[in-house]
């Protein structure tokens, strides 16, 4: 006979009745993004220090994306059957390690050995993360769960990785990975005080019977990699792009500080639509950034030009993770985990690749063409969405 289910494990029905849990969740994100981001901000600093080119500094981020792509379902069904809550808790002690070994690290070799721990703990924490919060409501809050808890990523772009930056600038790259370090410890304890725990699916079932929206799911991982890799092909580059177009060092902490905060609006727009009109939120996002993206390539030489096309581009990517986990869960192709997982690897393959063609470009056919090829990458991601009807619906039911 099947187990009944566990009263003191059974999900909120609504948002309000999981907020703690949310809250916290999205403490967790906070600090996950700001380790997982915090080389862009850095960047001109770790190359100098640690004497590499800014391109080869930048596939720091590629190193943690490719780790996280390669490692988030297999790491995830190998997890299967492990309380959510203790693991939840060991990646979070993990990211402050991987923190501790880059503040520490003498050269680049061990920088990327401290990135590579840093993106196993990731391939974990954001495969349960995701379902994490999916399950602490029912399915009809589903969205607006998933947008609350990534406005704790979001607002690692907002604060983290900016006050992080503009640390660095004034005290040293180092004390900015040993201060991040020490915060993912005390977001541990917090957790493990207030996030209640889950049921989770039991591993013979999670993946027993057919599943009709496999299909689905699959169009949704092409989208999240094909986007994602648009994005970040220029996004790993802003610090430089910023500094070629005439801003000072230390002005680009204060820029990423506004560029995070622009995101807000489009996480606005998300937890606004995002239950009521995903197809819509899904496709005006993603034309907005590849629009922007070719603003950007003609305004480079511009500040202030630069700056406001930026701003839009960013506000419009702050709706994209909330829109494509929403997307991911409800095709219903795989248990939550592991859409959790196939999304976080997805999203990180698009980074690592994004990263890693970005330091092609811009080491080569240089900053304007690194804007096109980001917007071009974009585009082929909207056609994705165009195209995928019953992967991206107009109706969430």
């Amino acid at each position: 006979m099947p187990r009944s289910p566990d009263p003191d494990l059974a999900p909120a029905r609504t948002v309000r009745e999981a907020a703690a849990g949310i809250a916290v969740l999205a403490a967790a994100h906070f600090v996950a993004i700001t380790t997982e981001m915090l080389p862009v901000g850095l960047l001109p600093l770790i190359s100098r220090g640690v004497e590499v080119s800014e391109s080869t500094a930048g596939l720091l981020v590629t190193v943690y994306a490719f780790v996280v792509a390669a490692a988030a379902v297999p790491l995830t069904v190998a997890t299967r059957a492990f309380a959510r809550k203790p693991l939840l808790l060991g990646t979070l002690v993990a990211y402050a390690a991987s923190n501790l070994v880059v503040a520490l690290a003498p050269s680049y070799t061990l920088l990327a050995v401290g990135r590579t721990f840093g993106g196993l703990a990731h391939a974990i924490f954001f495969s349960v993360s995701i379902a994490y919060a999916s399950r602490l409501v029912s399915p009809l809050h589903t969205g607006r769960a998933l947008t609350l808890v990534t406005a704790g990523g979001t607002l690692g772009f907002v604060l983290g990785v900016p006050l992080s930056t503009s640390l660095g600038t004034a005290v040293g790259w180092r004390w900015s990975f040993g201060i991040l370090a020490a915060m993912c410890l005390v977001t541990s304890l917090l957790v493990a005080r207030l996030l209640p725990a889950v049921a989770v699916e039991p591993a013979r079932a999670a993946g027993s019977g057919p599943r009709p929206g496999r299909g689905r799911l699959a169009l949704v991982v092409v989208a999240i990699t094909v986007l994602f890799a648009g994005h970040y092909t220029v996004y790993t580059y802003v610090s430089p792009l910023l500094l070629s177009a005439g801003l000072s060092p230390e002005a680009v902490g204060p820029v990423l500080l506004v560029f995070g905060a622009v995101g807000l609006v489009g996480l606005w727009v998300a937890a606004r639509y995002l239950d009521r009109s995903p197809r819509a939120v899904a496709l005006a996002a993603i034309a907005v950034i590849a629009g922007t993206l070719v603003v950007i390539a003609f305004t480079l030489s511009s500040a202030a030009g630069l700056l406001v096309a930026a701003g839009v581009w960013l506000a419009a990517f702050g709706a994209v993770p909330a829109t494509t986990q929403a997307a991911a869960l409800r095709t219903r192709g795989a248990s939550p985990d592991i859409i959790g997982a196939f999304v976080n690897g997805s999203s990180n393959l698009g980074i690592g690749v994004g990263a890693a063609v970005g330091a092609a470009v811009i080491a080569g056919p240089g900053s304007q063409a690194l804007a096109l090829t980001g917007a071009g990458i974009v585009a082929v991601a909207l056609g994705v969405v165009l195209l995928a009807r019953a992967a991206f619906p107009r109706d969430p039911a």
